[in-house]
């Protein structure tokens, strides 16, 4: 069967969510959003490409970092509202230096960095 950009459920916006989960350790990386066009570039390069909304542009990971992902594989959730791209990350995935934006944790009501930033 092959597939279909068009039959993902996007927002009212005309955005789906999709999270970045590292080859090999399952890691959770980051989240972000991509549109239909961003679906269809992540698919054809297998250079995972966003949506940003604040700038209302595509945004390659890693185009100017140089921290890019390469895609392994795009999975589709049940209800075909979120994606999951597992990648290859070169680099930190968060814009703060760290592996994942999932650098803290909410213990007992408190917020603690339980990630310190990359060398």
């Amino acid at each position: 069967m092959s597939f279909d950009p068009a039959t993902l459920v996007y927002d009212e916006r005309g955005l789906i969510p999709c999270i970045a989960q590292a080859e090999g350790s399952g890691e959770v990386l980051m989240m972000a959003w991509m549109n239909i066009e961003s679906v269809n570039k992540t698919l054809e390069t297998r250079r995972v490409t966003y949506w940003s909304r604040s700038r209302q542009a595509f945004w390659v990971k890693g185009e100017t970092s140089g921290h890019t992902q390469e895609l392994v594989d795009l999975r589709v959730d049940c209800d075909r509202d979120c994606l999951l791209a597992v990648v290859r990350q070169e680099g930190p995935a968060c814009h703060t230096n760290r592996r994942s934006c999932f650098y803290t944790s909410v213990t007992e009501g408190t917020e603690v960095e339980i990630m310190a930033p990359m060398e």
